[in-house]
């Protein structure tokens, strides 16, 4: 799945739907950045813009928004209910997928440096991307807000990180940063306000004061009335998913709710969330519950079930789960066209996709095979005596499927990334030694990708072997192209992998991942003859 980061920025304006508009399109313009919210608030006189993208992406888009911004937006005729700064108030960067909070931290930075110097106004880093205590928090920095920043930015404690440490009465200042995703979610009681809040008082870290914290770390939460729905809720956001997760804050709230002999109708989450805690909160009932679930998107209707996020309205997971609402045809290419089409891109008069990208396809379907083995040899009451093999089984094939199907397109962007390296000006030394780092840099991917599909391969070879004494009998064909579509992608991935060795200066290194390829042909030729000796037994036994 390709990098993605959401950006949030939160614009001094939201009542003139002009502004709000051009602010929309200007982020809408900006190539494969899509744009998923726009929230805009007649009394605070604030829009809060839901974007995702690589991090270049939300960069561009970032910086597209804050120039029609600055256009547009005069502070000093401003007002509003919302504490503010700025015209570009607030700008988070935070990870979703394929992405950490250093590449958030980085984008941060990029942004700030960029908006200072090309707008010539000041901004302040919080959160993750500050490295002062005194000003990590939104409301540390935004204290005195927009009326009392001219004074404020003269101070040495406050001056900018980044642009002028002067005041600019038409921009402001900006406070951008990096942080965690926080999810907003409300659990649904039949209670009265007081009793939810009393729970809330329960989980919240808060709790009721220091001396008595909640039971859960990372948890903001109070109790209200919703009067749409006739019903209270405990109202929480997460504000550290690490810490805790959507089934804990389920988990705690039932607990209470039982205790006290409330109903709980279920939950709802608000806005868009990732696909990680969704999978996470399918993982926990799938072992609380022994319940055998593979698919992806399986898991997630399990999760939306089981927390109940359908009784307030219903909850579309296509275009509430980022992932889903973001359009990721582009960043494989390869594994989402059609059998015929793969084929003809493979035929044609050009290096990629080549060898390494077939290699995985063929693993993959190796892979794929095995697991269909597998479940033909499950949910069946001939075959109950094996169904707890193969929920251990048939879920190590279908990672590993997964895996090799995404390295498909991952091997034909490593080759691309060469031709792209050795493309760069070499004209002075300063270009040349860029070009070389780049060049090197590229070519030790290119080794890497075709290593990670052996490597992948040949861990299930145990698993294989094992299937093979046990699977349904009538399968056992498939089970052998799959041994044998296996043992292929790894001969085509090391191939790869020697054809990019010479590439690299580092002898050592090219040395060291040429033995290391070696072993993986060894360790597949082991698993390979392994499986095929259990299979060939099994079909001699069979036709006695």
């Amino acid at each position: 799945m390709a990098q993605i980061i959401e950006c949030v920025p939160n614009f001094s304006e939201g009542r003139n739907q002009q502004v709000i508009d051009a602010i929309s399109k200007s982020i809408k313009s900006v190539t494969g950045v899509s744009l998923l919210d726009v929230d805009p608030g007649k009394s605070t006189n604030r829009t809060v813009y839901t974007f995702v993208g690589t991090a270049e992406g939300v960069v561009e888009a970032a910086m597209a928004a804050s120039r029609t911004a600055y256009e547009l937006i005069d502070m000093t005729k401003q007002s509003g209910e919302h504490p503010r700064l700025g015209a570009l108030d607030v700008c988070p960067f935070i990870p979703v997928s394929n992405a950490t909070l250093e590449d958030c931290v980085a984008c941060a930075k990029m942004f700030s440096e960029r908006l200072a110097k090309e707008l010539d106004v000041p901004v302040y880093l919080y959160g993750f991307a500050s490295e002062r205590d005194y000003r990590k928090q939104v409301p540390q920095i935004r204290a005195g807000e927009y009326e009392g920043l001219s004074s404020k930015i003269t101070k040495e404690e406050w001056k900018p990180d980044y642009g002028p440490a002067d005041f600019r009465p038409k921009w402001g200042a900006t406070i951008a940063g990096a942080r965690k995703f926080l999810i907003a979610y409300n659990i649904n009681l039949l209670s009265t306000k007081e009793q939810a809040h009393r729970i809330a008082l329960n989980i919240r870290e808060q709790g009721r004061s220091a001396k008595e914290p909640g039971r859960l770390k990372g948890v903001q939460g109070i109790g209200w009335w919703y009067d749409e729905g006739k019903i209270a809720q405990v109202s929480t956001n997460l504000t550290d998913l690490d810490v805790t997760s959507l089934h804990q804050v389920w988990t705690e709230v039932n607990k209470d709710a039982t205790e006290l002999q409330i109903p709980v109708m279920g939950s709802e989450i608000v806005g868009l969330v990732p696909l990680k805690p969704m999978i996470d909160v399918a993982e926990y009932f799938i072992e609380k519950e022994n319940l055998f679930v593979l698919e992806e998107e399986q898991k997630v209707q399990l999760a939306v079930n089981r927390l109940g996020l359908t009784t307030l309205s219903p909850f579309h997971y296509k275009t509430r789960i980022i992932e889903y609402a973001v359009d990721n045809s582009g960043s494989s290419p390869l594994l989402n066209k059609t059998v015929r089409e793969f084929i003809s891109e493979v035929a044609v008069r050009k290096p990629a996709p080549g060898g390494g990208s077939v290699a995985a396809l063929i693993g993959s379907l190796g892979a794929g095979l095995c697991r269909m083995v597998g479940l033909l040899s499950s949910g069946n009451k001939k075959f109950e005596h094996l169904e707890k093999d193969m929920r251990r089984l048939v879920p190590v094939f279908h990672a590993a499927m997964i895996r090799l199907s995404a390295l498909i397109d991952a091997d034909t962007r490593a080759f691309n990334s060469i031709i792209e390296a050795n493309r760069l000006p070499s004209g002075t030394p300063e270009l040349a030694a860029v070009k070389t780092e780049s060049v090197q840099k590229a070519t030790l991917n290119a080794i890497e990708v075709p290593m990670e599909t052996a490597k992948v391969v040949n861990s299930i070879w145990d698993a294989l072997v094992e299937l093979a004494a046990v699977a349904n009998i009538t399968a056992i064909s498939d089970l052998q192209v799959g041994a044998k579509s296996l043992e292929t992608a790894v001969y085509g991935a090391v191939c790869n992998v020697k054809i990019n060795l010479p590439g690299l200066d580092d002898v050592s290194q090219r040395d060291t991942l040429r033995e290391e390829a070696e072993k993986g042909l060894e360790t597949c030729r082991q698993g390979f003859v392994k499986s095929v000796e259990v299979i060939e037994s099994r079909i001699k036994s069979n036709s006695k």
